[in-house]
């Protein structure tokens, strides 16, 4: 009994091994079973042929043509990207670009936050009417509202009039060509990619997580801040990201309502092409608007991976 008994151990041992090999080269089999060969992941992919074809021809080699050209003309080097560095006044217009950029951005979302709110919070039907407003401003031509607020801006204009005749100033205030009109335009262009994003994401938000806040005891300023503030965070990420790249390559508002001590970066790629036929510089100056946007990009996919759309299609 005790030699069968000793006999039996190993045996059952050697079974569960070899059920247990067993198992693994079956789940190993339905892996593979489960996973699509190169020949599925490529299938279909010839009918993107026709695509990438007009992206190759009408996007891929312009780009690399004004890479090259950043790079080759006047002379072979990097003289173009060093120049671009180096003169005090080529770095005055980098400058610039940055700090309206960055201006933009802040004004764009602390304007568009309260609008975006209040759209979110108001009855639909309201809600519907304030965004088809907004939704609006962004459909009318870019140059009309730079120019209306060309009209609106200047020494003579309805601003300056009307805080002259309420006592607040006692003559019109510079707040064209200079940059605060860049400033003030721009922003008032941007708001709309702003509240789009955040308004979708605020739609998303469950009230009850709220309520749930203040049940726990949480002051409505807390709530605020430690709630609903970083659930908006996808929105406020995508809308600024969304607002700050296009505002680095803006051109008609600058241009109409700044100066040449603000000229920024899409100017100065004009100003070098039509005046002085700088192609290398100016190529060089693309070139560096590109990288910006390229890295930008790259940081909001690493930092937010999550998106509005994302977000309420999760919820």
């Amino acid at each position: 009994m005790k030699m069968a008994a000793t006999v039996s151990r190993p045996s059952t041992a050697t079974g569960s091994a070899l059920s247990a090999a067993g198992s693994a080269e079956g789940k190993k089999a339905t892996a593979m079973a489960q996973a699509p060969s190169l020949k599925q992941r490529w299938r279909g992919a010839g009918n993107l042929a026709p695509a990438l074809l007009f992206l190759g021809l009408f996007f891929l080699a312009p780009l690399i043509g004004l890479l090259l050209r950043g790079v080759l003309e006047p002379v072979p080097g990097l003289g173009n990207y060093e120049q671009l560095f180096a003169n005090s006044a080529y770095a005055r217009v980098l400058f610039n670009t940055f700090s309206v950029a960055g201006l933009v951005t802040i004004f764009s979302l602390l304007l568009g936050f309260p609008l975006a709110w209040a759209i979110t919070l108001v009855p639909r039907g309201w809600g519907r009417w304030i965004l088809n407003i907004v939704l609006l401003s962004m459909w009318t031509s870019l140059l009309a509202r730079t120019y209306s607020w060309l009209v609106l801006l200047q020494a003579s204009g309805v601003i300056n009039k009307a805080l002259m005749a309420m006592g607040i100033i006692d003559q019109p205030l510079e707040m064209v060509h200079n940059l605060t009109g860049v400033v003030i335009g721009m922003s008032y262009i941007m708001i709309p990619f702003i509240v789009l994003p955040l308004q979708a994401t605020m739609q998303a938000i469950d009230p009850m997580i709220l309520q749930a806040g203040s049940i726990c005891g949480a002051s409505p300023w807390t709530n605020f801040f430690r709630v609903f503030l970083p659930l908006c965070r996808p929105g406020l990420a995508s809308g600024g990201l969304m607002v700050f790249v296009m505002s680095l390559g803006y051109y008609v508002t600058p241009a109409l309502l700044g100066g040449a001590q603000n000229m920024m970066l899409p100017e100065f790629i004009i100003q070098q092409v039509q005046s002085f036929l700088n192609w290398g510089l100016a190529s060089a100056g693309a070139a560096l608007l590109i990288v910006i946007t390229l890295v930008l990009f790259y940081l909001y996919l690493k930092l937010q991976p999550e998106s509005p759309v994302g977000a309420s299609n999760a919820r």
